[in-house]
């Protein structure tokens, strides 16, 4: 008696484990395409759990595959019979008879499936499911607009119908399909931001920027439908409409102004000065001194303020002035101190490449650099912009001492590397070439691409000038004109590049010359002189290496300053043809297709 129980113990352990293992049996059969195999087992399974619909619906794929419609269609009616109200059997149905190219009867089967459709959200679903898994579009809209109808909500299947009208390529429904749901489930926001980024085009958003500006016309009253607004400017970049959303939105909450102030970084970043200066001047004003973001966005607006003047050379002394009486009325607000440290580091910076007041900009730099609790990084690149500012005023060893205490200090940083080639820019001004090759050619491996892209320009610019000629003279010449440009004194700089050339024609360094001409020329905001000389050197200069840097230049000229867009399109195609190994190759078929229309 022990052991029949032992024995009846293990028959039952061995049955349940294969009856366990059967599901996965019948699936690696329909992997297979072992599918008679695969619906004997599944028939089998279904037997057990004839409740289960996962197990029937297998059952009766597999007989469809195996091609056995007589039982495949007996099994379906016995079950329609039994379960009326699953109107996915009859789509189950009319795909057997659709495989059987019987289509008439097929589709009164899809249509009894739509018009059986019960008062039931899941039902609805299963049904508008199948007809998807069919890739049967239209059925699958109209079950969807017919569960909506059951149930007296057009909501409820908003998000879906927006998804289907998708893939058909419906732009129109799409969108409003997608609004309707965002409103009736905000939290939707972004996973319907996902969609938009992965699947919309221009056209797309011109469309959802229509809609959005009904939408809310409408509903005034609805934030989400102003936050997926403000991000299709965002999108756009339209940063100056994107700000008056931001605002409504932050008006009607009484929020802190998180939102006008990550927008105002963004247009900042974007160098959109303007837009970003409109959303600090809010937060200023508006929300007043006791505000969070009030210091960052009077300190943010400052450096917004400067960049529009200098990044475009676009400035009237008038406006240096008038920018300056501003950051001196911050500093006189908040004081000189640790936490306005940038500031001062800003105004210095005014000072000395545009008032050109270097006996202030020295003055406050070494006061920001005896400030208690100045950050360790900002303490740096104070030292290495006084030792700039030093050097502009011919104070040469007060420089190399500022740039050897910074790279000392941060010997494995990218602020030492920075130190350590300005300490060696200084010996190149110096005419100490071997010395500075040596230390550009070590800086080529530096972790600043920047650096790192400079040293290597200014390395092979050595290497090439004196293997080519053992006349040290005219490259002593052409290093001090640096210098001179870099102290500001353009017309010395003039005379001396001038002078090489007089006495030395024909020299290998006229391209080069004629390069750094164009950087005073555009300081001086003398575009159509910085124009000739980006001209000359790709005319009569077709070898130079500088022939690309000046196809660049001369291409975002005319499409900024010179007015001549279509000059620039040529230009910028010259380099994608001509130069396709270029550094700017990247950025200049960007802009040849921004401006051929291609992002409108």
């Amino acid at each position: 008696m022990k052991y029949f129980i032992v024995i009846l113990g293990l028959l039952i352990t061995t049955q349940t484990v294969l009856t366990a293992q059967d599901p996965r049996l019948c699936e690696q059969y329909f992997r297979n395409g072992e599918y008679d195999k695969a619906s004997l087992c599944f028939q089998k399974i279904f037997q057990k759990n004839p409740t289960r619909d996962y197990y029937f619906d297998r059952y009766v794929e597999t007989l469809m595959l195996s091609e056995q419609y007589n039982r495949c269609e007996k099994e379906l009616k016995k079950r329609i019979k039994k379960y009326p109200q699953k109107v996915k059997l009859y789509v189950d149905y009319g795909a057997m008879l659709e495989r059987q190219f019987k289509q008439e009867k097929a589709n009164k089967q899809y249509k009894r499936a739509i018009d059986n459709l019960p008062k039931n959200r899941t039902e609805i679903i299963r049904l508008s499911q199948k007809f998807i898994k069919l890739t049967k579009y239209d059925l699958a809209l109209e079950s969807y607009k017919k569960g909506s109808e059951l149930l007296a909500d057009k909501k409820i299947f908003a998000y879906e119908l927006g998804d289907l009208y998708r893939q058909k390529g419906d732009r129109q429904p799409m969108i409003e399909n997608y609004i309707i749901s965002l409103k009736a489930t905000p939290t939707r926001l972004n996973s319907l931001k996902t969609i938009f980024q992965r699947f919309f085009g221009a056209d797309d958003f011109k469309e959802l920027q229509l809609q959005l500006y009904q939408a809310i016309n409408d509903t005034p009253d609805e934030m989400v439908l102003l936050e997926m607004m403000s991000w299709v400017f965002i999108q756009k970049k339209d940063y100056k409409n994107a700000f008056r959303q931001v605002k409504a939105i932050d008006k009607r909450t009484k929020d802190t102004g998180g939102r006008v102030y990550r927008l105002a970084q963004m247009a900042q970043r974007a160098k959109d000065y303007d837009a970003a200066i409109k959303a600090y001047e809010y937060l200023i004003e508006e929300k007043g001194r006791t505000n969070t973001y009030y210091i960052d966005s009077k300190k943010e607006m400052l450096k917004c303020k400067r960049l529009r003047l200098v990044d475009g050379y676009d400035y009237t002394q008038e406006d240096l002035k008038t920018l300056e009486a501003e950051y001196e009325t911050f500093l006189t607000e908040f004081g000189k101190n640790a936490t306005s440290g940038n500031i001062v580091y800003e105004l210095a910076e005014l000072e000395a490449f545009f008032l050109n007041d270097l006996d202030k900009a020295i003055e406050l730099m070494e006061e920001l650099i005896e400030t208690p609790g100045v950050r360790r990084h900002l303490l740096a690149e104070s030292k290495i912009a006084l030792g700039d500012y030093y050097l502009m005023d011919g104070e040469i060893w007060e420089s190399t001492l500022l740039y050897s205490q910074v790279d000392k200090a941060y010997k494995d940083d990218v602020l030492g590397q920075k130190a350590r080639f300005k300490n060696a820019k200084l010996s190149y001004f110096k005419g100490d070439f071997e010395w500075a090759q040596t230390q550009f050619s070590v800086l080529k491996a530096s972790t600043s691409k920047l650096i790192a892209n400079d040293a290597l320009d200014l390395s092979v610019f050595i290497l090439d000038n004196l293997a080519l000629d053992t006349v040290i003279r005219p490259m002593y010449l052409f290093s001090q004109a640096e210098l001179l440009i870099f102290q500001n004194r353009f017309d010395d700089a003039f005379v001396k590049m001038d002078s090489i050339i007089q006495a030395f024609p024909n020299h290998s360094l006229q391209d080069d010359i004629y390069f750094a001409k164009a950087a005073i020329y555009k300081k001086q905001r003398k575009y159509d002189l910085e124009a000739q000389m980006y001209q000359n050197i790709i005319d009569n200069f077709k070898e130079s290496i500088r022939v690309d840097n000046s196809l660049f230049a001369l291409a975002g000229l005319y499409e900024t300053h010179l007015d001549d867009k279509k000059k620039a399109q040529k230009l910028y195609e010259q380099i994608i043809l001509d130069f396709s190994n270029s550094t700017f190759a990247v950025e200049a078929r960007k802009r040849f297709r921004a401006l051929r229309g291609d992002f409108q």
